[in-house]
């Protein structure tokens, strides 16, 4: 943290997790380096963020997931000009939705065939 001058979040939600990134560990942070989150918007203190971004503690974000979605409008990451927000679609490139609609017609498939389809969303 103390390092790096692109710390990028990879990770899932869990307890363990949750808040990871708060006031304590972006104060390790050098004042010149950037926060990305693509993976889970609990990941990130959003006021604890918001408080380092507004004081130059940090240089920058790049956020493209929010503590609450969609976010509120009146946010107070909208307001700063060093974040750039994105709303969650990280996930939407080209190779992404080939792979999503490739799994989606096998699954039709599978049920037509009369067997269970994979990837169920439980209840």
């Amino acid at each position: 943290m103390r390092e790096s001058d692109i710390v990028s979040l990879h990770v899932p939600l869990t307890s363990e997790t949750r808040g990871l990134m708060n006031r304590e560990a972006l104060g390790l942070m050098k004042s010149n380096a950037i926060l990305i989150n693509t993976a889970r918007g609990n990941l990130v203190k959003e006021q604890d963020l918001y408080e380092a971004l507004k004081d130059k503690k940090i240089a920058g974000a790049g956020l493209d997931v929010f503590e609450k979605e969609p976010p509120a409008p009146d946010n107070p990451l909208f307001r700063l000009d060093n974040v750039i927000l994105t709303p969650h679609i990280s996930a939407g490139t080209k190779d992404a939705l080939i792979t999503k609609m490739k799994a989606a017609f096998a699954n039709m498939v599978r049920v037509t065939e009369g067997e269970k389809p994979i990837h169920l969303v439980p209840d």
